[in-house]
């Protein structure tokens, strides 16, 4: 049987979700969600999930959503869930909102505010060119389009919608889950992987079509803290010791290539991105990522080498790193037993016409937390591009195949599990 979701149910369900400003907000560490925002979209998103027939919806005090679709078959399936995130990035304004669809996309620019001159530019974004017939969602460019991660949740709905309208079609227990706070980093926090109940789970949150992700960056955000002493500059010859040259020396021992403009695919890097202060003290805020784990601990060796070369000629005490771990790279977990879960993904895709595009990610997903929290959580493809920024893209057909790959993941667990019996 084939099964294929229609076009207007995902278009019209996304429109609803972006209808919700849900950004994120980094510097509210003290709250989840970080914005009301979040809450309002997961009282929604309970009260739709009731309504299509879902079973233990629940909403927690900090907007962690979470439902069930109970298996129709007898069978011993393994218990599968499905994750997205309900805020959106803090980078470009989120809302409100004003979506339009390039239908049947001829190519070139594409005037999204005559107004106010504002034109996506196929120079810088020539990626789009590929989605050249399709009808395609973007904002009039005051907004991002919230496709990270609104896309993800319409795909999930989307297929649990689709199966309990078809009885018929035999599935196992299968999971929903939908967290806040992504963006800021600390949705796994609070996720609770013992009550969602899952074996193994994907998350639905990556980006263009066929996007296949079980493997990320390790990645450490040390904090360098610089200490100087100042002194009046016109008495400070052989006295003044400043804090913001040895930063800048700091800077420039960095290994030269080792950076993020200068790498791609595997190759990791070390990453000044803020520095504050003065004479007296300097704090530097740094990122370090490698996939490969030994090369992840050697980069972090390496500052502290860099910091006892710097106290040697600048005196005891004047460099501190303090290291922090914020993920590691899931493929540790997948690799230890639970390669069947990539290649159940790959088997979905491949049969609703999708070619799976396997990459490494260049960063972290909620996934690589929660493997390490014991549930295995590959990333699958939502269909959008240019996220965290105002000219944001969604191809709706590849929105559409997200939500079929989802529905064919939910059954072919059962029909896997039964083969091999």
């Amino acid at each position: 049987m084939k099964m294929e979701i229609k076009m207007e149910t995902v278009v019209k369900r996304f429109r609803d979700y972006i209808s919700f400003n849900t950004q994120s907000d980094e510097a509210n560490d003290k709250e989840c969600p970080s914005t009301q925002g979040q809450m309002v979209l997961a009282e929604h998103l309970a009260e739709e999930l009731r309504s299509i027939g879902l079973t233990e919806v629940t909403v927690d005090e900090h907007a962690y959503v979470m439902a069930t679709l109970p298996a129709n078959d007898d069978g011993d399936a393994p218990v599968v869930g499905f994750i997205s995130h309900l805020d959106t990035s803090p980078d470009a304004a989120g809302g409100p909102i004003h979506e339009q669809i390039i239908r049947a996309y001829p190519g070139g620019d594409i005037v999204l505010n005559k107004e106010k001159n504002i034109v996506f530019s196929v120079a810088d974004f020539p990626g789009i060119e590929r989605y050249k017939g399709q009808d395609i969602m973007m904002t009039d460019g005051t907004t991002l389009l919230g496709a990270d991660d609104k896309a993800g949740v319409t795909a999930i709905v989307s297929a649990a919608e689709y199966l309990m309208a078809h009885p018929e079609i035999r599935h196992g227990k299968i999971r929903l889950g939908f967290t806040p706070d992504e963006e800021t980093g600390r949705s796994a926090d609070r996720f609770d992987v013992k009550a969602f109940g899952a074996d193994f789970a994907y998350t639905v949150d990556g980006g263009e079509l066929g996007g296949l992700e079980y493997e990320n960056f390790n990645a450490a955000n040390p904090t360098i803290v610089f200490h100087g002493r100042s002194v009046h500059t016109g008495d400070a010859k052989g006295k003044m010791k400043n804090a913001v040259s040895m930063a800048a020396e700091w800077q420039q021992m960095l290994p030269a290539g080792e950076k993020p403009e200068y790498t791609e695919g595997h190759e990791g890097f070390f990453h000044v991105h803020t520095i504050h202060g003065g004479v007296e003290t300097v704090t530097m805020e740094m990122l370090v990522r490698d996939h490969d784990r030994a090369h992840f601990e050697r980069r972090k060796a390496l500052l502290d080498d860099m910091a006892a070369f710097f106290n040697k000629k600048y005196g005891e005490g004047s460099v501190e790193v303090h290291h922090r771990d914020v993920y590691y790279n899931m493929l540790e977990k997948i690799e230890d037993g639970n390669m069947c879960v990539v290649d159940l993904a790959r088997a979905a895709m491949e049969e609703v016409g999708v070619e799976p595009d396997v990459q490494p990610i260049r960063g972290g997903t909620d996934g690589a937390r929660l493997s390490f929290m014991g549930l295995p959580c590959p990333n699958l493809f939502t269909g959008g591009a240019n996220f965290h920024g105002r000219f944001e893209y969604l191809p709706l057909p590849s929105l559409k195949k997200a939500a079929e790959v989802v529905l064919a993941i939910m059954v072919k667990v059962g029909q896997t599990a039964k083969e091999r019996k």
